[in-house]
């Protein structure tokens, strides 16, 4: 059993931990992060996994960005602890927050990541976005949570004004 709550300010380093696992070095590196610098995260989006003694199993968070002048939701980092892995942690994450994001009433979500594993969810490869270098244009993937959202969204992703 799980307990899924949003992410506190006192769960912040734990969730930097696991990140930590389960990344390579030089994560905080990425342009990804970039956008992140000196932006909150949108908290009611970000979220944690923990079993029944406490322990963090997995966690997700989400950053305002845009593109074109919208907003939107950049999903990531999220992570499962090496010894949860395969227990579906980790699609519980992106599908309870992609409905709590539709909920709040954004509309576009993307992220940096595989496409064959994002695919399962619903993103889809964006063209014409492009993250600021270097990243793998064929790694920026996009979801709708409402339909068209995406149509018409191009240009260069920049931070939230």
């Amino acid at each position: 059993m799980y307990r899924l709550e949003e992410e506190t300010p006192d769960d912040w380093w734990e969730v930097e931990a696991l990140y930590d696992l389960c990344f390579a070095p030089g994560r905080t590196a990425l342009s990804s992060y970039r956008l992140r610098d000196g932006v909150p995260p949108v908290a009611p989006l970000c979220l944690t996994l923990r079993d029944d003694t406490g322990t963090l199993a997995a966690a997700i968070r989400y950053w305002p960005v845009q593109v074109a002048g919208r907003p939107v939701l950049l999903l990531g980092p999220v992570a499962v602890h090496p010894t949860r892995q395969g227990e579906g942690l980790g699609g519980l994450l992106i599908h309870e927050s992609l409905a709590e994001a539709r909920r709040l009433g954004w509309e576009r979500v993307m992220l940096v990541g595989d496409a064959p594993y994002y695919s399962r969810f619903g993103f889809r490869k964006l063209t014409g976005v492009t993250m600021p270098p270097p990243t793998n244009p064929d790694r920026v993937l996009g979801f709708e949570l409402r339909p068209g959202a995406w149509a018409g969204v191009t240009g260069v992703v920049e931070k939230a004004a």
